[in-house]
């Protein structure tokens, strides 16, 4: 598979924090999978997974020494996107700021598109 440029960026909060999964749980060259399936309150909804298998069509984004995949499927809706990691108080997650999303949740784990 040839690595394609991905529309995407990766903060480097998120790119620390991706490392630092992979190492906690043992997973040798542990990637980021972020998808997007049908689902949760505004239609679609994010997710997020570790992997440490490529498909052949994943687009591959990296920082800093952490590996995002994406399939293509899932590009078309987080174009340019940038993947964040917050801490806070409240909680710790990844976070994607969406440039394509009209509409979200509260809990900011789904989003809309317009058609």
């Amino acid at each position: 598979m040839t690595d394609k440029t991905a529309p995407i960026t990766l903060t480097e909060r998120a790119a620390r924090r991706v490392k630092a999964i992979s190492a906690q749980e043992g997973v040798t060259g542990g990637m980021l999978r972020v998808s997007v399936s049908g689902g949760g309150c505004s239609g679609f909804q994010y997710g997020f997974s570790l992997d440490d298998e490529v498909k052949d069509d994943d687009v591959v984004v990296t920082r800093d020494g952490a590996t995002v995949v994406i399939d293509s499927i899932s590009l078309m809706y987080l174009a340019g996107s940038e993947i964040d990691y917050i801490d806070e108080l409240v909680g710790a997650y990844f976070t994607l700021n969406n440039p394509n999303a009209v509409a979200s949740c509260g809990c900011g784990t789904s989003f809309a598109v317009a058609m």
